[in-house]
């Protein structure tokens, strides 16, 4: 479990880290640029891919919509956290998993039983839960969008990998270091671009942010990853206690240390996010 814990610790604080971006007054795509070259020389280093396995029949139209959806949404990720905080975002990048399930049965004719599809009723729910807004200023502005895109686009993410995973031909890691290397080039794209058109500035500050930030986001990777290797008899057990840790210790960062304000009505939705994975596990256990 404590691989589960070393991930839980990642993932919350690569939002933590976004938070305090615009009070250190970071640029995000900087950041995000350096963030996958460190995790591209993590994954070289740690996972060993074997790069000359790479052919003509390898799924690159996957792995470019993965390289132009990484960082993008990893953009749009953190504009949430700014806009809505740590809580509501997490809850919406958690809830993300619901699009791969309805891939499975839409896509890849996958059987939908009764834990699943309450599950899903439920996750649904507690979005609309979760995302309800406290006041009239706050209803009249277009934030909700962030989460929205931040919920379908990590889904659809879900849905990519799931396909590399299932292309036999390649080693895993050799997927993910050639996506990371393809994301990479298109983070230093748009980097390059707002620097000739003036619109950034290359700063230190930014390497230094982007280099922690790459080491927390590839942990995650990498610790999620070796809680499925040892508890390889229980992966809805790793699912599980992913998801509901980084809910409930997400929320709690949110709201003791950063003061997010929520309603009771966003407190059901969290609730209701939780009991949601809880079913979407036994939904697993149940399959078996």
């Amino acid at each position: 479990m404590i691989y589960i814990a070393l991930s839980v610790f990642c993932s919350v604080i690569v939002a933590v880290l976004l938070k305090l971006a615009k009070r250190y007054e970071i640029s995000i795509i900087q950041a995000v640029t350096v963030n996958y070259f460190t995790a591209l020389t993590l994954c070289f280093f740690l996972f060993k891919p074997e790069v000359s396995l790479l052919s003509e029949s390898a799924p690159w139209p996957i792995y470019i919509a993965l390289a132009i959806l990484l960082p993008s949404i990893f953009l749009v990720l953190a504009a949430s956290v700014k806009k809505l905080g740590i809580v509501k975002t997490d809850i919406a990048q958690r809830l993300s998993l619901f699009i791969p399930i309805l891939a499975a049965y839409f896509i890849f004719k996958e059987g939908f039983n009764q834990y699943k599809l309450i599950g899903l009723g439920l996750g649904f729910l507690a979005i609309l839960l979760t995302f309800i807004r406290k006041s009239d200023q706050e209803k009249k502005s277009n934030n909700w969008i962030y989460p929205i895109v931040v919920f379908i686009g990590f889904g659809v993410i879900d849905v990519l990998f799931k396909q590399i995973a299932l292309y036999k031909s390649l080693p895993y890691t050799t997927s993910i270091f050639t996506v990371f290397a393809m994301a990479f080039v298109v983070s230093i794209a748009i980097v390059a671009y707002l620097v000739v058109t003036r619109k950034t500035k290359l700063q230190l500050v930014n390497l230094a942010c982007g280099l922690i930030l790459g080491c927390f986001n590839f942990g995650n990777i990498l610790f999620y990853m070796k809680a499925h290797k040892a508890l390889s008899e229980n992966p809805s057990t790793v699912f599980a206690a992913m998801n509901l840790g980084v809910i409930v210790v997400g929320s709690l960062v949110g709201i003791l240390v950063f003061k997010e304000k929520l309603s009771k009505l966003n407190y059901v939705g969290i609730i209701l996010a939780l009991v949601a994975v809880v079913f979407i596990t036994l939904s697993q256990n149940a399959v078996r």
